[in-house]
């Protein structure tokens, strides 16, 4: 029995700790909104976020991927609407975003979604607005000849899994990507796809360079050189392979590594091809749905369209070109024979080209009869 002295201080204790512990969670719910989650506003060092997760969004890569694999499910529930993830991988601002704009314009904002990774030691004038507004997700310095740009990838892929369990495909696109069908045709090719759009290319000139960049014999045991695959870094992903990335340490490991050779470091093109032929190859059109033309390399960059090439008939010459398939490098397996997906995108267009863009977008690029789609 409480002697009379103690009764009125545990009387105390007893009331005042449900007040204890509401502060407790209220200090826990507030640092799980911090700003160190979540969206960023159109200021990258803006004090606070305008959206945010609905649960907390860790800072460290490895957590956030094995929370983005664990908390979702494979697919969209039955009769759910299957919504695009439009994400986009910059150091600086989107030049093209008024195109990108019209190209959103007039759709359903059920059907799709939009993620951006800016290098956060960048500039951005002007700022992100429209569609990219407030969509900039925690992001960290990316560079090529380094993994970081696969980390960002990665980094994308794991925070559109984490906001919307409706998010179905996963397209990535860099700052000079265009789209070149409409909205209304993209929506359909990609969520009437069984299978994910990316390149498996093999036995490509420096292959093994690429596969030897960290050490002749780093990529061993968990990746041979039989299972290396080289493909474009604009991709896009159904939702089962955007998890089987979040799931993944083993491979990652691997290409994580800091390179011996940097003009044959390359993961952003060697990675996601690679995991994904040794997981799952026949779930995937071995083809990328940007159109990029590599009969001009510099230093490692494709051609770039000048604003005086952009007419009609380089529109109609990229629609019509057919993707080149290949888990050989030429022609990929039987059953891509005859195959020929449209391209959805192309690139790299010069920021000059952004007017003579927006004056066909109506008439031309987003007219789906206007180049025989």
């Amino acid at each position: 029995m409480l002697s009379p002295t103690l009764f009125p201080l545990f009387c105390v204790l007893f009331l005042c700790f449900p007040v204890a512990v509401i502060f407790t969670v209220q200090r826990e719910i507030t640092a799980a909104t911090s700003p160190e989650f979540g969206f960023h506003s159109r200021n990258l060092h803006a004090s606070t976020p305008v959206v945010r997760f609905r649960q907390q969004i860790p800072k460290d890569d490895e957590q956030l991927l094995r929370l983005a694999f664990r908390v979702n499910p494979n697919q969209p529930s039955p009769g759910s609407i299957r919504k695009l993830a439009f994400m986009y991988l910059t150091t600086a601002p989107l030049p093209f975003a008024p195109l990108w704009e019209t190209f959103f314009n007039g759709s359903s904002k059920e059907l799709y979604n939009v993620y951006v990774h800016a290098d956060p030691t960048r500039e951005y004038d002007p700022p992100f607005s429209g569609v990219f507004e407030n969509r900039v997700i925690h992001s960290k310095p990316s560079e090529r000849n380094t993994p970081t740009l696969a980390s960002a990838a990665r980094r994308l892929i794991a925070h559109a899994l984490l906001d919307d369990p409706q998010n179905y495909m996963f397209a990535l696109f860099s700052p000079s990507c265009v789209p070149i069908r409409s909205f209304d045709f993209t929506y359909k090719t990609l969520v009437s796809s069984r299978k994910s759009f990316i390149e498996l290319l093999k036995d490509e000139p420096l292959q093994f360079e690429r596969w030897a960049a960290r050490g002749p014999i780093a990529m061993l045991p968990e990746v041979r050189f039989d299972d290396f695959r080289i493909g474009s870094q604009f991709w896009v992903l159904k939702r089962r392979h955007a998890l089987v990335v979040a799931r993944d340490r083993r491979i990652w490991e691997k290409f994580n590594k800091t390179c011996l050779w940097e003009g044959s470091c390359f993961p952003e093109e060697n990675y996601f091809p690679a995991l994904l032929n040794m997981k799952d190859p026949r779930g995937c059109v071995p083809a990328t749905l940007t159109h990029v033309d590599w009969t001009i390399n510099e230093e490692g960059h494709p051609r770039m369209y000048e604003r005086e090439e952009v007419v009609h008939e380089l529109i109609v010459r990229l629609r019509n070109t057919r993707p080149r398939y290949g888990e050989d490098g030429i022609n990929g397996s039987d059953w891509t024979i005859g195959r020929s997906d449209p391209f959805l995108f192309a690139r790299k267009f010069s920021p000059e080209a952004l007017e003579l863009l927006m004056g066909m977008a109506r008439t031309v690029l987003f007219d789906d009869s206007a180049c025989g789609a």
